[in-house]
């Protein structure tokens, strides 16, 4: 049986391209598959705001690793506004950016990754150096979507404890041996041995150590 905190692994990595150049769109895309890469275009910011409004944000999107390539300067909405957009929408951490500009963008480029962006790439760029830095924001990703995973998993199952187990977990953390959470309780040792051999069960964990360090992630 697979323990209860442990996430299914991920699905296979996608590079979205948002650039109003059909040309630049297409030169990435070639260059990403050259790297046995994924990718997806879009010609505005508006096709991707509308893309994403069909995706499932609020539980399980995105469900494999992904980077964003966004163009500074485009028709209609920038790419610094969509950039706005999504860290308010929180989605930076699992969707990290990568901005590509002119030399005149750099600048604004620079500011923007003081505000989370992951990094930026100045046009003409090295393939090279560019298909590095998307696969590091991919594996920056994908931890942010094993994160965040592990986070909803162990909510659940620190909502499937029982209230008793529940106060015997916070008093193991404590470090209480038994005979004092016994009292504390006013239970039986061997009531709390129960309790305690449950919890850790439910928990997937086989010490108190163990238990700390997965409650470390616990939400907040």
């Amino acid at each position: 049986m697979t323990p209860s905190h442990v996430t299914p692994p991920l699905g296979l990595p996608v590079v979205y391209l948002v650039d109003d150049e059909a040309v630049v769109r297409d030169a990435l895309a070639w260059l990403l598959r050259s790297r046995r890469l994924l990718s997806e275009g879009f010609a505005h910011a508006e096709a991707f705001e509308d893309w994403l409004a069909t995706r499932d944000l609020a539980s399980s999107w995105p469900d494999s690793p992904g980077c964003l390539l966004l163009d500074v300067r485009m028709p209609g909405t920038s790419g610094l506004v969509l950039f706005d957009r999504l860290v308010a929408r929180g989605l930076t951490e699992t969707l990290p950016v990568i901005f590509l500009t002119g030399h005149g963008d750099v600048p604004t480029a620079v500011a923007t990754v003081k505000r989370g962006a992951f990094d930026f790439v100045e046009k003409p760029f090295s393939d090279n150096a560019l298909v590095d830095r998307v696969e590091q924001a991919l594996a920056a990703s994908a931890a942010a979507i094993l994160r965040r995973r592990a986070q909803k998993t162990l909510a659940r199952t620190l909502a499937e404890l029982t209230e008793r187990e529940t106060e015997v977990m916070d008093r193991v953390i404590a470090g209480l041996a038994n005979k004092q959470i016994a009292d504390e309780l006013e239970i039986s040792v061997r009531t709390v041995e129960v309790h305690r051999a449950r919890m850790f069960e439910k928990m997937s964990v086989r010490s108190a150590v163990e238990l700390a360090n997965l409650l470390r992630d616990a939400p907040a």
